[in-house]
Parts: C-alpha cells; structure tokens; sequence
C-alpha cells in the first residue's frame, strides 16, 4: 500500500524559511515523479513544483527564486525548500506522486504553512 506523507509546516514570520518533506512509504520513490501542490482557503489547488525521476525541476512563477524542490531517493523523500516567505503563501502544502508505469496517482493529505507576523 502506497502512502505519501507530507511533514514540516507551521507558522512563520515573513521573510523566513521551512523545508517541507514529502516521505514515501511501501514503494520506492525513484519510480514516481513528484509534485508539490498547495491550496488556500477558498482557493482552487494550484500546482508549486515538481521534480521528475530524473531530476528535473519546474517551478510556478511565484516560486521561482525562493523554491527549490529536491529529491533523495535513498531516504524515498522529496523536499521543498521554501525561502523568503510571504503571506500570499500560505496554504496547506500538497505532495502528489505519480507511478512511471501506469500513471496512477497519490496524494498525501497536506502540511499546514502559515506565514504572519
């Protein structure tokens, strides 16, 4: 049973930074391309970044620059560096697997980020 587990939100002040995790469990994440979601109240999910099996990254516009997405593989988790912090990013933060095989797809249930002063 596949199961994808996001850690490592909380509160902080703008300006600041927190280092997401999205951990993998009963598969090996080097088979899945992964993707970072995020969603505010009221708000539709949009996607943040993603980092393909081999590596490569694509970051939204409002994350270039601060972001930075990575993966390793031999602790099956992937992360999302979040630098320079606004409130605009405040979200809950959504990690998504996708299996290269056949496409299925996973979601974790989110990791809260609140930026505020």
């Amino acid at each position: 049973q596949v199961q994808v587990v996001e850690s490592g939100g909380g509160l902080v002040q703008p300006g600041g930074s927190l280092r997401l995790s999205c951990v993998l469990s009963g598969t090996l994440i080097s088979l899945y391309d992964i993707y970072w979601y995020r969603q505010a109240p009221d708000m539709q999910r949009d996607l943040v970044a993603d980092i393909s099996r081999n590596g490569t990254t694509n970051y939204a516009e409002s994350a270039k620059g601060r972001f930075t997405i990575s993966r390793d593989n031999a602790k099956n988790t992937v992360y999302l560096q979040m630098n320079n912090l606004k409130a605009e990013d405040t979200a809950v933060y959504y990690c998504k697997a996708r299996f290269m095989v056949d496409g299925l797809i996973w979601w974790g249930k989110g990791t809260s980020v609140t930026v505020s002063s």
